[in-house]
């Protein structure tokens, strides 16, 4: 009988115990090659307030090193970000405090006494620990900066890289609610992002890790977005970036019913996405260089739409936020082709009720903001011309029909509780 990828995986912890140092390495790149394997639902399973505590009683009676449960823990936390799992058992277990105690012990001795095992505990205990909420000032002022100095590595040799790589991977995981003094980071990660734009010297996911570490500063410090809009131009590399990796993604090839593992281009597409949306839940400076970022999303939408359902979801839930963005002026979004987008799934045959609640709440939110009234007599001349082509738009390719459609099921929709979608249908409607 063939054993499941959770079940093995415990059985290999458990065998640790009883193993040589050289038996240990093996085992450890085995469960390393099951947590590549391990889906979301599994990765949740796995990864639990009490594996950490059995690692952390293992080191402390010798049956693994501490470098070995690094190699072990350093995957885990990867494995976790990649696939977009927000996994907080790590906060309440004794390995924490373990791994707390050492990284400031290692940052007071001298540097270059063991500079890699400080870097090693650093990276580990950023991707695992999930939020700073009750992490010490103290240990964000050693966090932040050694890591950010991997980071600003230079060499471009394939192994610096590696590093850079997952240095800025592991930066990228700081949530945007997590306050870090400027001093910290501003200077390094704006020559991070400068050096690769001059020198291309970051892999793809390294530089969408810089992006997103710097954009996640940005719900914080509304000071930053003058040097993300116009300095180093979020929104021209977004969408430079989003055209490149749709063009290498196999977008026939559905990963997700297949059960292979996903494109890392489709993966970094997804969190170009998600670090774009972020930007939009804070933005107040807005330029042409986002109605371009919008064209590139609608494209990777077209193309995401038969076989990768996250990427779908990703794109519509953006469209959605830019939308109740009052920033983000709608003809804007509209000229985008964004609202076509949308118009065009609701016409498809078969939907679960997620996309359907995601659309209908698309909908409204656009016939709500071309039914607001303008007090400037030049702008409201302009909203009434541009809900008229909407409402015309709409009529022609039968859209209002299609929201008719789920008239019936609209009060069902509206109890699911994660979706705020009226159940009453005029407002669905620009002419209404």
């Amino acid at each position: 009988m063939e054993i499941n990828v959770t079940d093995r995986f415990t059985y290999l912890l458990d065998k640790l115990k009883y193993s040589s140092n050289a038996e240990q390495k093996q085992i450890i790149e085995e469960m390393n090659e099951l947590i590549d394997d391990m889906g979301e639902v599994e990765t949740e399973i796995v990864f639990t307030t009490e594996l950490f505590d059995k690692i952390e009683l293992m080191i402390e009676e010798k049956n693994l090193s501490l470098e070995d449960s690094i190699l072990l823990l350093k995957r885990v936390g990867r494995c976790s970000m990649l696939k977009l799992v927000t996994n907080y058992s790590f906060v309440n277990c004794s390995l924490r405090k373990r791994f707390e105690k050492l990284i400031i012990d290692e940052d007071k001795k001298k540097e270059g006494e063991d500079q890699k095992l400080l870097i090693d505990l650093c990276e580990c205990y950023l991707m695992l620990i999930v939020s700073f909420k009750n992490v010490s000032k103290e240990m964000i002022s050693v966090l932040i900066p050694c890591i950010m100095k991997v980071a600003l590595y230079k060499e471009e040799n394939e192994e610096t890289q590696k590093e850079v790589e997952m240095a800025l991977l592991a930066l990228s995981y700081v949530e945007k609610y997590d306050e870090i003094e400027k001093e910290l980071f501003l200077k390094d990660i704006k020559e991070i992002i400068t050096n690769h734009q001059k020198r291309n010297n970051l892999t793809r996911f390294a530089y969408q890790a810089a992006w997103q570490f710097l954009i996640y500063r940005l719900c914080r410090d509304e000071s930053l977005e003058d040097i993300i809009v116009n300095e180093l131009h979020f929104g021209r590399e977004a969408r430079r970036e989003l055209e490149e990796l749709s063009r290498s993604v196999d977008w026939k090839r559905n990963y997700e019913e297949k059960g292979e593992k996903e494109a890392k281009d489709a993966l970094i597409i997804k969190r170009w996405l998600q670090t774009f949306e972020s930007y939009l839940e804070s933005c107040e400076l807005w330029n042409e260089e986002y109605v371009e970022v919008f064209n590139s999303i609608v494209q990777v939408l077209s193309s995401a739409k038969v076989n990768n359902r996250e990427i779908s979801y990703g794109c519509i839930h953006l469209f959605m936020t830019a939308a109740e963005n009052s920033f983000i002026k709608i003809e804007d979004l509209l000229k985008s082709g964004a609202a076509d987008a949308v118009m065009e799934g609701i016409h498809q045959p078969t939907m679960d009720n997620d996309i359907i609640c995601m659309y209908l709440e698309f909908f409204e939110i656009i016939s709500l903001r071309l039914k607001e009234k303008k007090d400037d007599e030049i702008e409201e001349a302009k909203r009434k011309e541009l809900k008229k082509k909407v409402f015309e738009k709409m009529e022609e390719v039968g859209d209002e029909d299609a929201i008719m459609s789920f008239y019936k099921i609209l009060p069902f929709l509206a109890s699911i509780k994660y979706f705020f979608v009226s159940s009453n249908i005029k407002y669905y409607f620009v002419n209404v």
